[in-house]
């Protein structure tokens, strides 16, 4: 469906995107990950024709689409902000699409219908744009988006402005409609636990290049460098060197996978990883500090050398603030790092 070859786009001496490869298949669901100034969105606009590359090209469904207008290259665009007309109501806004395309009133009208049925608003077709809650906003934002049946879909932070409670309600709600519709999505999101949620396929990018693309379940599982590790949120990330079945570190032995490549790297151990215990047994720590995260405590624990660890327990296991434990570890949550 979609494929970027190349694609470059600089602003002075800088490469917002850096010679960036990247497919999309038919019916799949990919988001793009990375923190302010990784390129994402920058990418997402060039596939668009919203922005000019300065090298490479953008295919869809096989044709380069250089010199092609926005409005002709059969995409749908969401925004963060919705970008509603505050002058039409909701059924004006979800039909703007179909009326450039000259589809006729009836249609438009049982189309609009159509939609607002699948999104969860029946029957709004008449209510006020300013009479909406942001959650419904962005419902009317993605049926009118839908309207035209995009033959690629692609959203730019779609549930940025949402709190995190109706974020994760409507990311499984899309989810499952865009499957049942067979819609290709390309999304753009800073949030990682929405882009898990929602992905086939996710992709994390640095400096205007793709640092690492995989299934959620890969990408988790195997961050491939320390900077994808940090940026989903893992900090037990230490230089170390692996021989045999075992990485020296700064917190002593640590075991590591089978088939760890040996040598120098770095290592990152999971918080699940980290096994709190007897202060007798392991590497001795200090408890620094417990947040609780729904049903499990991160625990934060001070070793007397090197960074600080994250471990993770069940609430009826977490030892007690200022508590002298003992730290282990256990090989199937340790990464050894490229």
């Amino acid at each position: 469906m979609l494929m970027l070859q190349d694609a470059t786009v600089r602003f002075g001496a800088r490469a917002a995107l850096d010679a960036v490869d990247l497919e999309v298949a038919d019916h799949e669901i990919v988001c793009v990950l990375g923190p302010s100034g990784s390129g994402k969105s920058t990418l997402l606009r060039a596939v668009a024709g919203l922005q000019r590359l300065d090298g490479g090209r953008v295919l869809l469904g096989g044709a380069d689409q250089a010199g092609v207008s926005v409005h002709r290259r059969g995409v749908g665009l969401m925004f963060q902000d919705h970008q509603l007309f505050p002058q039409r109501d909701v059924g004006g806004n979800v039909a703007f699409g179909l009326r450039m395309r000259g589809m006729g009133r009836r249609e438009q009208a049982d189309r609009v219908a159509e939609l607002l049925e699948l999104v969860g608003l029946p029957g709004a077709q008449r209510r006020a744009v300013a009479s909406l809650s942001g959650g419904e906003q962005q419902r009317v934002a993605l049926a009118r988006a839908l309207a035209p049946e995009p033959r690629l879909l692609m959203l730019d932070e779609p549930l940025g402005q949402l709190d995190r409670g109706l974020r994760e309600r409507l990311v499984v709600e899309l989810r499952e409609l865009f499957g049942r519709l067979g819609t290709t999505v390309l999304a753009v999101t800073h949030d990682q636990g929405e882009a898990f949620a929602l992905a086939d396929r996710v992709v994390v990018m640095r400096d205007g290049r793709i640092a690492q693309a995989g299934t959620p379940l890969d990408v988790w599982q195997r961050p491939a460098s320390a900077f994808v590790a940090r940026f989903l949120g893992f900090d037990n990330v230490v230089a170390a060197t692996v021989s045999g079945a075992a990485a020296d570190t700064v917190w002593g032995k640590i075991p590591v996978p089978d088939d760890a490549r040996q040598g120098e790297c770095k290592v990152l151990v999971r918080p699940a990883g980290v096994r709190v215990g007897d202060a007798a047994e392991g590497l001795p720590c200090t408890v620094e500090g417990l947040t609780f995260r729904g049903n499990h405590v991160a625990v934060r624990l001070r070793p007397a050398d090197g960074p600080p660890l994250e471990a993770e327990c069940s609430l009826r296991d977490a030892p007690l603030e200022g508590a002298l434990v003992g730290v282990t570890f256990a090989a199937d949550d340790v990464v050894v790092l490229d």
